[in-house]
């Protein structure tokens, strides 16, 4: 086994894969940015390195930095999470290069299987159904117009290097293609260094399953079930669950006997998912009706060649660490089960808490945990690196935990579930649970009859906006009064050679020290002590604007301007795009006039209440 793991990620991925570390006996190695300074896995970790500055192209995403990192920690191995470099094979193969070894499937399988067109084909070759296609990346926006005149609109467009929705754009119509294409071509160069795009027929209303696979190094694969991944808001999943509830046996068996049989077509190692569309809900059922099931058919979607968020739900009902697995894999093991030995115990749903507003179009919410107290209770996860009084910012994704519940089924299951996220106290910024406690209480969800555009086209606004006026943190004033609070605890970091080092002093009767929201955790992890020691695009957000100056709504990165002094703009028109926690978010103006000022450019980084454009 390892002596030494560099975490290549934040978060509470990070943590989770250090504390699969620890139990092993592995000493662990954070990375973090300027942003992070303060954040969660940086606490837990036995050493820290910083990597750059906030913005994650300068910092975890920069190869070198993290690389140089791994060089002065003295590490044996390199974990990538999921995101950032997880399915980066030029970086896998520079750690492989290295004196580290890579935490994950070889980086000729990860190109293979991580590019998607490459991906379709090997699996069409392997005798897996995949939705029709291009088998090789796009270059023009006129080839959208040929694809679409072939097999219909709508058309997705997607990033090569994409995953989880990043860089997925729908064209419903010739008069999208051009701003679309744009699009996805601009998330897949931010998101993961790759501007490659490819076209796919669009289905409209699939379920969405994936299976969990497992691969060593002797010639082993195991595959640990299904999860459905349905519940989805513009191609981004909020809501996991296995096994589904919406597959028949048979499908059950042959979704599973194509992921097996397509990744020993790869020499794949280590741990992936292979992900399938199954069409208009065909081979489901109405869990609480009578009524015949008939299998439906199926398509390959993609090969994630990492870790999911959505892994703790396999966990949960087969009792499997599957980060374990990955180091055991990694340090040359043989896989320590059969594939008959895997068992399916009850079920389990993911609820992913991310800091949004979901009663204003899910937008990123930004500020400080003043309450953070997670459920717990027989049957209750939570994986997160945060801990009340952090700051939330607006730099990286805006998950900040995850609730899995596991019960004996799946009705046990939504209660228990309805029950933790009523416990679930966050207060003092947004968070989507009360769409969640929604969700486990409505009719579609509750029946498993949901498909991936339930959110975006079925379900009534109003009752999520009704949710968060119910159960939002502005339900209820229950702040108190901190004024006799009289111990200050002062933290100081000294960086030595890039290496981060903490002192604490507590003062007695020294006033608090003012919190700066730019070194708090951002969405993902904010001063986490060790037990033993102490993501969809965001169109239609709108910034508020007077007639006379549009401010930005929250903390991000211009990704684009798109107009320029003397423009005219009407109410509506898109001034700028920002992007806030991953997300695109669309600035328009709240009124017409004439631009007198651009006060921004792309690549530029604003708070919360910046001028943006001035109008006259």
């Amino acid at each position: 086994m390892f002596r030494k793991v560099l975490v290549a990620n934040r978060g509470e991925i990070a943590v989770r894969v250090m504390r699969a570390c620890e139990e092993l006996g592995v000493r662990t190695v954070a990375v973090y940015s300027e942003a992070d300074r303060h954040a969660g896995h940086v606490r837990y970790a036995d050493e820290a390195y910083n990597v750059g500055p906030a913005r994650a192209a300068d910092s975890y995403l920069d190869q070198e930095a993290v690389l140089e990192a791994a060089r002065k920690a003295d590490a044996d191995a390199i974990h990538p999470g999921y995101g950032f470099m997880a399915e980066n094979a030029s970086f896998a193969e520079r750690v492989v290069e290295s004196e580290c070894t890579w935490i994950g499937p070889p980086p000729s399988a990860m190109e293979r299987l991580g590019e998607k067109t490459k991906a379709r084909r090997v699996m069409d070759a392997a005798g897996v159904p995949v939705v029709p296609g291009t088998t090789d990346p796009i270059e023009d926006p006129d080839e959208v117009e040929a694809f679409a005149e072939e097999h219909g609109y709508p058309v997705a467009i997607k990033a090569e290097g994409g995953g989880g929705g990043r860089g997925m754009k729908i064209v419903e119509g010739p008069d999208e293609i051009q701003a679309q294409f744009d699009a996805a071509k601009r998330e897949g160069e931010a998101y993961f260094d790759n501007d490659s795009i490819y076209l796919e027929r669009y289905l409209d209303a699939p379920r969405h399953i994936e299976v969990q696979i497992v691969a060593d190094h002797h010639g082993n694969v195991r595959h640990l079930g299904e999860r459905d991944c349905s519940l989805q808001r513009r191609h981004q999943k909020v809501v996991e669950e296995g096994p589904s509830p919406a597959l028949s046996d048979d499908l059950r068996e042959r979704i599973g006997a194509a992921a097996r049989r397509g990744i020993a077509e790869t020499d794949y190692t280590n741990a992936g998912t292979v992900e399938f569309l199954v069409e208009d809900s065909a081979g489901s059922k109405n869990p609480r009706a009578d009524d015949e099931v008939v299998d439906g058919e199926f398509y390959f979607l993609e090969v994630n060649t990492r870790i999911q968020v959505e892994h703790p739900v396999t966990e949960m009902i087969t009792g499997i660490d599957i980060v374990k697995e990955q180091l055991r894999v990694a340090a040359g093991q043989e896989i320590g089960f059969a594939q008959e030995d895997v068992e399916i115990d009850g079920h389990a749903i993911e609820f992913r808490i991310n800091t949004e507003n979901a009663a204003n179009d899910f937008a990123p919410a930004t500020g400080r945990l003043d309450t953070y107290d997670p459920a717990g209770g027989i049957g209750v996860r939570v994986d997160d690196a945060v801990r009340q009084d952090d700051e939330i910012g607006g730099d990286y994704d805006s998950l900040i935990a995850k609730l899995i519940v596991h019960a004996g089924d799946r009705e046990e299951c939504l209660a228990r579930s309805e029950r933790a996220l009523r416990e679930f106290d966050v207060e003092g910024i947004h968070t989507v649970i009360p769409f969640h406690r929604l969700m486990v209480t409505d009719e579609r969800f509750t029946e498993g009859t949901h498909t991936t555009n339930y959110l975006d086209e079925e379900l009534d606004p109003e009752r999520i906006d009704r949710a968060v006026e119910r159960w939002g943190p502005d339900a209820e004033d229950d702040a108190e009064d901190d004024a006799d609070e009289t111990v200050t605890e002062r933290e100081f970091t000294v960086e030595v050679n890039g290496k981060r080092f903490e002192v604490n002093l507590e003062e007695r009767g020294a006033p608090p020290l003012p919190t700066d929201a730019g070194t708090g955790d951002a969405a993902g992890g904010g001063g986490m002590d060790r037990p033993d020691a102490a993501t969809d695009d965001g169109e239609g957000s709108v910034a508020a604007g007077d007639g006379e100056r549009i401010e930005a709504e929250m903390q991000g990165t211009i990704l684009s301007v798109e107009v320029a002094a003397g423009d005219e703009v009407a109410a509506g028109d898109v001034v700028l795009v920002l992007e806030a926690m991953k997300m695109e978010n669309d600035v328009v103006a709240e009124s017409g006039g004439t631009v007198a000022e651009v006060l921004v450019s792309a690549g530029e980084s604003v708070d919360m209440g910046d001028p943006l454009v001035v109008l006259e």
